[in-house]
């Protein structure tokens, strides 16, 4: 009886498996297919082989599974190298915010803002604010939003020192954070972070 029910099992472990192969238009079963069959390349992986995981293949292309070459570049490259001596700008030509968090006295006397003060501007700053600051620093930047309450401490932008911060000093302090207000560099592009200030310089002159 277990000599049969074995051979039984088996038989039907094989007729599972073979039943999943693929053939010509015959894709076969898989789990998935749009994650083995990614037409995407890989900008940090470059496997050249067009070989590399044929044994896993289910179609009927001439590359392996793992190959990820991108042919229409130069040496079949993924990524490709930046322009030499190139810089990453913005499409208004900001370049990139590269001073360190621990130099906000630095930013503060040399970092001026690229932006006019446009009455535009200032508005675009306005909606912008209402987003990613009121929440602490509240309508009219006296720290009286629904969290600036809560955590208390959050100073108002026309009181004591935090009136004449300059812009620069504003902005390193958006990008990098400072006590306990995290960077928001990672979440708002530089070109709206200086426009954030233009409105921050309107409320410390309320």
């Amino acid at each position: 009886m277990n000599r049969l029910f074995t051979t039984i099992t088996l038989l039907v472990v094989f007729a599972i498996l073979t039943s999943c192969g693929a053939k010509d238009d015959n894709q076969g079963l898989e789990f998935a297919p749009n994650m083995y069959h990614s037409v995407g390349y890989e900008p940090l992986t470059q496997i050249t082989d067009v070989q590399a995981g044929d044994w896993v293949n289910s179609d009927s292309d001439s590359y392996g599974e793992y190959f990820n070459s991108n042919p229409n570049n130069p040496h079949s490259m993924n990524m490709r190298v930046p322009p030499a001596n190139s810089v990453a700008r913005t499409k208004n030509g900001l370049l990139p915010y590269r001073i360190p968090k621990d130099s906000i006295d630095y930013a503060a006397l040399y970092v001026k803002n690229p932006l006019d003060s446009t009455a535009e501007l200032v508005a675009s700053g306005k909606a912008l604010y209402e987003v990613f600051c009121i929440s602490c620093h509240g309508p009219n930047g006296q720290g009286d939003g629904k969290v600036g309450v809560v955590m208390m401490g959050v100073p108002a932008y026309n009181l004591g020192r935090v009136k004449d911060l300059s812009e620069g000093h504003i902005f390193h302090t958006i990008t990098m954070g400072k006590g306990r207000m995290y960077p928001h560099g990672p979440q708002i592009p530089i070109e709206n972070r200086w426009k954030i200030v233009r409105y921050v310089q309107t409320l410390q002159n309320q």
